[in-house]
């Protein structure tokens, strides 16, 4: 047969089989995407109390609020500039409440803020000061190592030095230890934003890091006015949230082709208040929902429905995740750094260094419950004694046992991705770097890690999604399924969002089978999202930059 009528034959072939593929493709995913809304639909439906709203709360709020953001996802469907403003808007507000939800809780309730200014002082002011320093000396090659070296020293000195810094930031008090470590720090951030995102001139980054500054101790007696909001929790929200807000509304304000994204958060604001008036007006029944302050705000319960709260395990989970991200990326990127740029390839150690690449392979598909297992032995069960050194495990169901744990499950995955990240990069590149007299470091950070990042933050997002929602290595751990109290440092014992759910799932009352779990699922998914759409923005960021 010639190769003409095998390549004709092929053809015909191709283009029977890729139709019938291509249809099944679409079905399937038709078929998905309908499955999965009609379960979050349901699921919604019961933790907000939907069927108690009678139909005149229903037709008000479609005419405030639903077709107007139908309206304007319609007009913005062909306007990219306009779609990327509305969803900069959206996720940087979301960035900044979870933020500032996640930093309260763990500097506030779980740290507290003398302690937190101990490892400000050893740990986290001495690598910020040396990120910056490097963004301003591109040939201080030294910055990277040194800030390693802080990272794993900092905290063995904070640890011995504790009782003295943090009887040095007693004398300063919660509010001064939050202005001395996150406002004046923030200050910087917003001279350096204006400056290089704005092209603003030094006079106007300096006065706006002033007036950050003068805003931060104006508004002390304005929130000294509000019983529920502290001065700490004041300063904190000022930076973890005035600044992403700040950012998200100066660059869609600065660019005409965005501005039209402010609709957006008008439309939002705008139809919920005027459907709350509308309402009130007519006298329309309004849902019934579980999921409210009162929910997340509260301990649990296991014999009332109406005063169950998820409140514990919200702050297990965010002290877990956070914990969790700082191990997997430190650990996995720098593990997936180490194999690709600097392993050996051939030879003997090249044999090692394809065997460890096989393994991590492997080990990203082990069942949880394994890693659960290993947890177990590794941080609870295990006796060692090396020297005069003793190791005995972190505890059964503590926060630092768990984010090890859940660390360890999901390390494989984001080594993976960061691996094809890094192979990724074309080696045209990086010999271009060397031709220049770059060392290997120098090629690795400022010609490497640029590009290999947005891939590597896309599978840190999936693993992250995948540590948020797991159970069984909390259960095999002895994590608590039900805890009345948030856990209060690295050894004290938590729970999580799923495992509430999960005990909760199995009460005999229907209250709490429908409509406490359902409010558990949301509450878990909108943590989970908000998570992942900052992730996402800040993956296309730099995506952005290195393009």
């Amino acid at each position: 047969m010639s190769q003409r009528t095998k390549e004709t034959e092929f053809g015909e072939v191709s283009r029977l089989k890729g139709a019938i593929f291509r249809y099944v493709a679409f079905v399937a995913s038709i078929v998905g995407i309908l499955s999965l809304a009609v379960l979050l639909a349901y699921v919604f439906w019961d933790a907000l109390g939907l069927e108690s709203a009678g139909m005149s709360w229903y037709a008000t709020y479609l005419v405030t609020l639903v077709l107007p953001l139908a309206g304007f996802v319609f007009y913005v469907r062909t306007r990219p500039a306009v779609a990327k403003g509305a969803f900069e808007l959206f996720s940087l507000t979301l960035a900044g409440l979870l933020g500032t939800v996640a930093a309260v809780i763990v500097l506030s309730i779980i740290a507290g803020p003398t302690v937190w200014f101990a490892y400000f002082l050893t740990v986290v002011g001495p690598i910020a000061a040396l990120f910056v320093y490097g963004r301003y000396e591109p040939e201080a090659t030294w910055v990277g190592i040194v800030s390693l070296g802080f990272a794993i020293v900092g905290p063995i000195v904070g640890t011995l030095a504790l009782d003295v810094l943090s009887s040095v930031g007693a004398l300063l008090g919660p509010p001064g230890i939050y202005f001395l470590t996150l406002v004046a720090p923030g200050a910087g951030v917003v001279a350096y934003l204006a400056d290089d995102r704005f092209e603003a001139s030094r006079r106007t980054s300096g006065a706006l890091a002033a007036g950050f500054l003068v805003l931060a101790v104006v508004g002390v007696p304005v929130v000294d006015q509000l019983p529920t909001v502290s001065r700490s929790a004041w300063l904190t929200a000022l930076v973890l949230f005035g600044i992403p807000v700040g950012y998200a509304v100066a660059n869609t304000a600065t660019r005409p082709e965005r501005r039209a994204a402010f609709a957006l958060p008008v439309i939002v604001v705008g139809g919920f208040l005027v459907g709350e008036f509308v309402v009130g007006l007519v006298g329309a029944s309004t849902p019934s929902p579980w999921l409210d302050w009162q929910y997340v705000t509260s301990g649990p319960s296991i014999i009332s429905a109406e005063q169950a709260g998820l409140y514990p395990a919200i702050i297990g989970s965010v002290f877990l995740i956070v914990l969790v991200s700082v191990f997997t990326f430190v650990f996995g990127f720098g593990t997936a750094i180490y194999l690709e740029e600097y392993a050996p390839q051939t030879g003997a150690l090249g044999t090692v260094t394809r065997i460890i690449n096989v393994n991590v392979s492997n080990l990203a598909g082990v069942p949880s419950v394994v890693y659960g297992l290993l947890g177990l032995g590794i941080f609870v069960n295990i006796n060692a004694q090396i020297g005069p050194i003793s190791y005995s495990g972190f505890g059964v169901g503590t926060v630092l046992t768990a984010a090890l744990t859940i660390s360890l499950l999901i390390l494989p995955i984001v080594v993976i991705s960061a691996q094809e990240s890094l192979r990724a990069v074309p080696d045209s590149l990086r010999q271009a770097s060397y031709g220049m007299g770059a060392t290997r470091w120098q090629t690795t950070r400022n010609v490497v890690l640029p590009r290999a990042l947005p891939g590597t933050l896309t599978g840190t997002i999936l693993a992250l999604g995948r540590a948020i929602g797991e159970t069984a290595p909390l259960i095999m751990i002895g994590a608590a399924t039900t805890k009345f109290t948030p856990p209060g440092g690295l050894f004290s014992k938590l729970t999580a969002m799923p495992m509430q759910i999960y005990a909760w799932a199995f009460q005999p009352s229907e209250a709490f089978r429908h409509g406490v779990v359902a409010a558990g699922v949301v509450t878990l998914l909108i943590v989970l999202l908000t998570m992942n759409s900052v992730a996402i923005l800040v993956r296309n960021k730099y995506q952005q930059e290195s393009n």
